[in-house]
């Protein structure tokens, strides 16, 4: 089974923005007061067993079972009784909601790098799920005014159909794919409205892509966004720097404001929406970049780095900015797999010392030294395009092909051709 993710914009009226704004109200309270019901249960716990404090613990019977999603779901079904607004939200939503609750707190006990869940404000929920939607939600619903002269809706003029709010319109930035079925609807809120993403899914199976012959190897740079085997050297963009300069003012300009006045939130509209024009230009031309690579090549290997670790040195912020973590490890396996090519990753260590010419390795280098200089062959290349060779070698000898080095020597002419693994494994 296979699933994609289509957003489209939301062109709500005043109206539907207060029950957007209402449904975001009532999840976030059922979310904060579920969140409080488990802390408590587990503050209960901690009271010693010779005394009971009275103002820092709670007095929760002991026989009484953790509040987990089943008997927090039975309750919120009793709760409608005694607040009828909540029946002002779909119930399938006011449940995908517990369950987001739940999911926090199986990650705090299972997974060691997740902290204690925390309390939601407005700026940390921002979304709420519909877990089941019908295509006949995703119809073209005409203008009252199309319907009666009898013309077609304009493609980025249609309609979807939220349960307890009806009909909103979107920009339909493009068609809904055919042959999928849609499984999950989320309505989010960011800096510049609303938006919709709805996951379509398919039953077909689609089979594991195979190597083919050209190959392409990608290095992580640090004077580059990234370096390929081909000798490009990929810069990252200046619009990254030019928007941190803005941010530094309007920055600048909220230290001075007072907490919550009209200014202050002026201020930080502004500062979420440079966030969120930078964060859209940087992902476009990431795509574009990962389509330009798929375009010219068979395969793709990389290195297999861990970027959160190396976000915590020294060009940490460098590597946060750029997003070179997302490229290699969400984005470029994506376009990859959708246009058909191969991708791989590879052993990281000494992809910099290693000569791609002749295989042999050339001692450690200083981040300041920029050029690989090669004592055996004589081989000169830039470092990162160096280091991606390394890299497409080493992935032509993952997939099973064999890699034909340089004389080690200094005679590049005579052309020795070193044993591989794929050469010791067939005999040849």
């Amino acid at each position: 089974m296979i699933s994609f993710t289509y957003e489209y914009k939301l062109k709500p009226t005043k109206k539907q923005i207060k029950d957007l704004e209402m449904c975001l109200d009532i999840c976030r309270a059922v979310y904060n007061w579920n969140h409080r019901e488990r802390k408590d249960w587990i503050q209960s716990r901690k009271s010693p067993i010779n005394r009971c404090s009275i103002v820092q613990e709670y007095v929760i019977p002991a026989d009484k079972p953790f509040p987990n999603y089943n008997i927090q779901a039975n309750n919120l079904t009793q709760a409608k009784k005694q607040y009828p607004h909540l029946a002002q939200v779909h119930s399938q939503v006011l449940q995908s909601t517990l369950k987001r609750l739940e999911q926090a707190w199986d990650d705090f006990f299972k997974v060691e790098s997740r902290g204690f869940p925390k309390f939601k404000n407005q700026n940390r929920f921002r979304s709420f799920v519909y877990p089941q939607i019908k295509r006949s939600n995703l119809a073209v619903r005409p203008r009252a005014a199309d319907r009666r002269k009898g013309t077609r809706t304009k493609t980025k003029d249609t309609k979807i159909r939220l349960p307890k709010i009806g009909w909103l319109r979107i920009r339909k930035s493009r068609q809904y794919p055919t042959g999928m079925t849609p499984k999950q609807l989320r309505i989010v809120r960011k800096a510049t409205g609303y938006f919709a993403q709805i996951i379509f899914v398919s039953t077909e199976s689609v089979p594991d892509i195979l190597p083919g012959e050209t190959s392409l190897g990608l290095d992580a740079g640090i004077s580059s966004f990234v370096a390929s085997s081909r000798g490009e050297l990929i810069k990252t963009p200046e619009f990254v720097l030019k928007a941190a300069r803005k941010l530094k003012s309007l920055q600048r300009r909220l230290k001075n404001k007072i907490k919550g006045s009209n200014n202050w939130l002026k201020l930080q509209k502004k500062i979420a929406r440079l966030h969120f024009k930078v964060a859209n230009r940087r992902e476009d031309w990431l795509y574009k970049l990962a389509h330009h690579f798929c375009s010219i090549t068979d395969n793709i290997f990389v290195e297999d780095i861990n970027f959160k670790s190396w976000q915590k040195g020294l060009f940490g912020k460098q590597i946060g900015n750029s997003a070179i973590g997302k490229f290699i490890n969400q984005i470029l396996p994506f376009i990859a797999w959708k246009t058909g090519v191969y991708y791989e990753k590879v052993d990281k260590d000494f992809t910099s010392q290693e000569c791609p010419n002749c295989g042999l390795s050339t001692g450690k280098k200083n981040l300041s030294q920029r050029v690989h200089n090669c004592q055996y062959c004589g081989v000169t290349l830039d470092r990162d395009v160096a280091a991606a060779k390394v890299i497409e070698n080493r992935g032509i000898v993952a997939v099973g092909q064999p890699v034909n080095f340089k004389n080690a020597c200094g005679d590049r002419g005579a052309g020795i051709e070193q044993l591989t693994l794929f050469d010791l494994v067939t005999g040849l």
